[in-house]
């Protein structure tokens, strides 16, 4: 019976293993990562994005915002089109914490398309309302995307992550004067799917990637009936 035991175990153990390394298979394609909910919308010319990603700050994280030491959060947004491989946009938002220990707040500075905002929040939950989600972040000229054409966007957030000098590669990216997400042939600069979501393992203190639900193109409101 104790050897029969033995073997059973074993035989355990290898299924467990074999579970845990199905489960940690990065996924091959953009379309491949966990589904997330996200809202679209049309803001003026632009098609806007509002999803959440507060679970990228857990509690390790949280301790790390209240330290002092500056804390950045950065989310990369790539628009697909549905059974394309090529991105045909990119968005991103930085948002830089410091915790002010003499004032007792989080000092906060954003950037995204539409500029830089330096506010401030009282605690981590004011945060993670500034930081750890995107509200109508811009994602694209509206006249950019196919009317016909059915879209998802691919989003990776890291917590501390890449070097200084991509940080201000992407601030230069959304700042720019025109504003358009349109990916050209030379905007490599923000490297491939394959690059940043499956390869770059454990250079980040936290890192969550995933997609949302299919979208068409967001139309413009009805015009209003005049009386």
């Amino acid at each position: 019976m104790t050897r029969r035991a033995a073997l059973f175990a074993l035989a355990l153990a290898a299924l467990f293993a074999r579970a845990e390394t199905a489960r940690a298979e990065p996924p091959k394609t953009p379309a491949s990562l966990p589904s997330r909910s996200a809202t679209f919308a049309l803001e003026a010319k632009q098609a806007v994005i509002s999803v959440a990603f507060r679970d990228v700050v857990d509690a390790e994280i949280q301790k790390k915002l209240s330290s002092g030491l500056p804390t950045v959060i950065v989310l990369r947004a790539w628009i697909f089109r549905e059974g394309g491989a090529e991105p045909v946009a990119l968005t991103a938002k930085t948002c830089r914490v410091v915790y002010d220990l003499w004032d007792e707040v989080f000092r906060v500075q954003i950037t995204q398309p539409g500029g830089l905002v330096d506010t401030v929040a009282v605690n981590i939950e004011g945060v993670l309302r500034q930081c750890a989600e995107a509200r109508k972040l811009r994602l694209i000229e509206r006249s950019q995307l196919d009317d016909a054409g059915r879209y998802f966007v691919a989003a990776l957030v890291e917590v501390n992550p890449i070097s200084q000098e991509t940080q201000e590669r992407i601030k230069r990216w959304v700042t720019r004067p025109k504003g358009s997400a349109a990916i050209g042939p030379g905007d490599s600069l923000f490297g491939s799917f394959v690059g940043l979501f499956v390869a770059r393992i454990g250079d980040a203190d936290r890192k969550l990637a995933f997609r949302t639900q299919v979208f068409t193109p967001p139309n413009p409101p009805p015009p209003e009936k005049k009386p």
